[in-house]
């Protein structure tokens, strides 16, 4: 056993101090062998599907469109000598500067950094990344080549589409590159290594091996660790019955809490990208509880986890055997013919054409709509149009053919990339470099239990929406009938989180304008899915209101919105009861003509991609 000194005091200066970490060779070799054991079973793990066929490699659809980009943007700097020189020259002296501040730097003068990394970079935050010379020139080295990168599209003459497709790529590539995500570049890493003999990259490599055997031979990154996170055991937990069932969906009535209930009960439409239980998760998180616990009859709807089978199921069966449905048996189960409504992103989507199409069949079925985090118009979407356009869309749609549903991993990988740092490369850092098991986080596990989407449903959406965007523009037609959002007219409470990657505010906003009754907009802190799932005993973030929906962007809405701290759920319970305050006996779950089939959450939710 030998000694290794490491001084993390900075240079020029004597603060800091100096630690010894005892490093055992003899354990550090056992750790390596390890490791590379390991790393044979991974690669095992990778190659075994393939070679029985049940993987067949070929080159992702995506790889064409990268290429195409990056294509567009070299011609136009490459188009003109002289762009193409200053270019050059940029890079050169960027790089000069970095190289005379780290020259000054070694020679025990002050020196300013070239550059600097933004605080809330969560990567760079170790000490060590500034003290330690080495660590500091990588960070630089790292962060002069990405601004360069990343001016390279900025600066480029690009149309709208191929820009937004390039800064995305550049942004994937860039954040895989970070020296942070290397063993021998990462201080953390390092000491780590150093301090546990190199047990942490056994441990990361074994984690690696199993992650890669419970992706089939893909890498399924492990966001959250499944113990004590167990659907029905652990989460999904609020008591209810399963009432209905046909071959989209279990539609789910929980049991009263209350004397007394309103008289007109709630059915939540949630997407079909995940399973429903995100608005059930453990008790003192669920949406679902706490509105029981408010006294209103909820109804969810379980989407399937749909397989070949049900890969002709479109968007307008999913909206008869969904929603529709749903509205038929409430009405025989508790008599009444109208119900409040709630629609969580494409779920509220999908609401929303549901609402134009019984306007339009001039069906009195809804007293109110509230959308969570969704979207009617895509005029402003985001990073997720990077992946709509003719060509992509055509590509798609070819390769869902053979199986007639696209995997939920492949989605749940797209929302990913778009805040890849936080939720790709800082799990392959803490499981397979620092071998840190993750934690037992309930929204991170559902975010990894994704379900399939059939194939006509999924191209009906991207093509009418993402593409066409017409459901704002009145040109969508569902079941031979033209949908018009003039012609709902009834109350919106209308839920947009302010860091929304998938559904952005201003999304959300925009939107509220199509609707032609009367809308409230509310826009909460935090992200898609914490913004949404945020109870009032939390005392977490905050949410803003303010009646005017015409404002021209966020910006300008925010400048008369009014802040008001902790959960929105209060306002919402409030604004539902002011629409119809009348309340009656609460409701026993089932009718003797509907009696229960199975317990809350049911089986369709079990099933997993």
């Amino acid at each position: 056993m030998s000694t290794v000194t490491t001084d993390t005091r900075t240079p020029g200066t004597t603060s800091g101090t100096k630690s010894e970490t005892k490093f055992d060779a003899e354990a550090f070799a056992m750790n390596v062998a390890r490791a590379m054991e390991s790393g044979g079973k991974a690669l095992a793990a990778f190659l075994k599907p393939r070679e029985s066929g049940e993987v067949q490699d070929r080159p992702p659809t995506e790889l064409t469109e990268v290429v195409k980009t990056f294509t567009s943007v070299a011609e136009y700097w490459l188009s003109d000598q002289s762009r193409s020189s200053d270019l050059q020259t940029k890079l050169a002296k960027d790089y000069l500067d970095l190289w005379g501040s780290a020259a000054r730097r070694m020679a025990g003068q002050d020196a300013a950094p070239a550059i600097a990394p933004s605080p809330r970079d969560k990567r760079f935050a170790d000490p060590e990344w500034k003290s330690n010379q080495f660590f500091d020139f990588m960070m630089q080295l790292y962060l002069l080549t990405t601004k360069w990168a990343q001016e390279l599209v900025r600066d480029a003459e690009l149309d709208v589409h191929t820009r937004r497709k390039a800064e995305f790529y550049i942004q994937q590539i860039t954040n895989a590159i970070s020296p942070s995500n290397f063993v021998l570049t990462n201080p953390e890493v390092l000491r780590e290594t150093v301090a546990s003999s190199g047990e942490n990259l056994a441990r990361g490599l074994t984690m690696l091996a199993e992650d890669i055997a419970a992706g089939k031979g893909m890498l399924k990154i492990r966001q959250s660790n499944p113990d004590n996170l167990v659907v029905g055991v652990n989460m999904a937990t609020t008591p209810g019955k399963v009432i209905y069932q046909n071959e989209m969906m279990q539609l789910i009535q929980y049991a009263p809490t209350t004397e007394k209930v309103l008289r007109t009960p709630l059915l939540i439409v949630p997407p079909w990208i995940n399973k429903f239980y995100i608005l059930d998760l453990k008790p003192e998180k669920s949406y679902i509880k706490w509105c029981v616990d408010q006294g209103i009859t909820v109804f969810v709807i379980s989407w399937v986890n749909p397989d070949k089978r049900l890969g002709a199921k479109s968007w307008e069966d999913y909206m008869k055997e969904g929603p529709l449905t749903a509205m038929d048996v409430i009405e025989k189960v508790t008599g009444e013919m109208k119900v409040h409504t709630a629609g969580y992103c494409v779920g509220g989507t999908m609401l929303a054409t549901t609402l134009a199409w019984l306007a339009e069949k001039r069906r009195q079925r809804v007293s109110s709509a509230t959308f969570f985090a969704a979207q009617v118009d895509f005029t402003h979407a985001g990073d997720l149009l990077v992946f709509v356009d003719e060509e992509q869309i055509a590509a798609l749609e070819q390769d869902m053919k053979a199986s007639g549903v696209l995997e939920g991993s492949k989605m749940a990988m797209a929302f990913n990339m778009l805040r890849s740092n936080d939720l790709i490369w800082s799990y392959v850092v803490s499981n397979y470099l620092k071998g840190q098991q993750p934690s037992a986080f309930d929204l991170l596990h559902w975010n990894s239990d994704a379900t399939r989407m059939t194939q006509a449903n999924h191209s009906y959406y991207l093509r009418n929406c993402y593409l066409e965007n017409r459901l704002s523009t009145g040109t969508m037609v569902l079941d031979n009938t033209l949908l018009d959002l003039s012609k709902v007219k009834v109350p919106v409470y209308n839920l947009a989180t302010r860091e929304d990657h998938i559904a952005p505010a201003e999304s959300v906003l925009y939107g509220s304008q199509f609707f032609g009754g009367p809308v409230k907009y509310v826009l909460s802190g935090s992200g898609h899915i914490a913004g949404v799932v945020n109870p009032p005993a939390s005392n977490k973030y905050q949410y803003w209101t303010n009646d005017n929906i015409k404002a021209a962007n966020v910006a300008e809405w925010m400048k008369g919105a009014v802040e008001h701290k902790g959960s929105w759920w209060p306002d919402w319970r409030e604004w539902l009861g002011s629409l119809d305050p009348e309340e009656v006996p609460a409701r026993s779950v089932g009718t003797e003509a509907l009696p229960p089939i199975e317990d809350a959450p049911g089986s369709y939710v079990r099933v997993r991609a």
